[in-house]
């Protein structure tokens, strides 16, 4: 159901650029604006994993420096028959986690000293088979050309507005014009929005798929109980743009998480711990 989600919420993105380009950019302001966001994206997708993790400052894991990290992941790796992901850890209190690499070749996996002290060792596979499942459904790479789609449209949206592209289109119409204006201001942020719910809807399908590698759906959610709490009290400095790669919103000690009600989570990248946590014990007892 979130793979259909996911595509659903991706044919609507399309969607909005059609519409868009077609209100007030025209064929040729549509290709311009999908060449910039192709070539800018495509640029983030082969160089993602470098700039993730020289963003948090990420450290190569040593040989033999977190031989219970290694042993999961690889055992994980084995099980999932993909290779082994190369590690990383980040020097921070907070305990947070992501993946990273835009297949599973060139996948890199980083945790955080926080989260190594905090969980134990079932929690801490839960965690890393939530990262790892990652990799296995190239959600870097829905995520790119979600950017790419959004990106496009935004770029789309400036450029009509400063060339006054829809209004000459349509001889100067003023509903027209009214209605272009309307569009430029909105598609941007419906895009944004939809960019969230799909963000929103790779972590519910990666809880699962990783829960179900492991066997035991109940030791990720009590890893997400720890890292909800965590998350919350000790700060970490992440660029905003990176906040969806990890397991919880790193930013949300600084007010970003913790959003309540339905429009608070429609601007996040992360979905409730709590629905996190009762899909996962509905898992555990077979309960659909």
């Amino acid at each position: 159901m979130n793979n259909v989600k996911t595509a659903a919420l991706l044919a609507l993105l399309g969607a909005l650029f059609v519409g868009l380009g077609f209100l007030i950019g025209g064929p040729q302001g549509g290709l311009i604006a999908v060449g910039f966001a192709v070539v800018f994206n495509f640029g983030v997708y082969f160089f993602s994993d470098r700039i993730a993790l020289s963003s948090v400052k990420a450290r190569p894991v040593a040989a033999g420096e977190l031989p219970n990290m290694e042993s999961i992941v690889a055992s994980l790796a084995q099980r999932e028959q993909m290779p082994m992901p190369d590690l990383y850890v980040i020097d921070s209190p907070q305990p947070n986690a992501f993946a990273t690499g835009r297949n599973p070749k060139k996948a890199a996996v980083a945790v955080t000293t926080g989260i190594l002290e905090l969980l134990d060792h079932r929690e801490l596979e839960g965690v890393l088979a939530h990262e790892l499942a990652h990799v296995k459904n190239r959600d870097i790479l829905i995520a790119t050309i979600a950017a790419t789609i959004a990106a496009a449209l935004s770029f789309l949206a400036r450029m009509a507005f400063w060339t006054g592209l829809g209004g000459r289109r349509r001889g100067g119409n003023a509903l027209t014009a009214i209605v272009g204006l309307v569009a430029m201001i909105l598609a941007p942020i419906a895009a944004a929005l939809i960019q969230m719910a799909i963000s929103r809807s790779r972590e519910f399908e990666a809880d699962s798929d990783g829960a179900e590698v492991t066997g035991s759906p109940l030791a990720l959610a009590s890893a997400l109980r720890k890292i909800s709490v965590g998350t919350s009290r000790v700060p970490m400095d992440v660029n905003p743009a990176l906040s969806q790669l990890f397991i919880a919103d790193p930013l949300k000690a600084f007010g970003s998480g913790g959003r309540r009600g339905q429009m608070g989570r429609m601007f996040s990248t992360h979905p409730p711990v709590e629905e996190r946590v009762d899909r996962l014990e509905k898992m555990a007892y077979g309960i659909s």
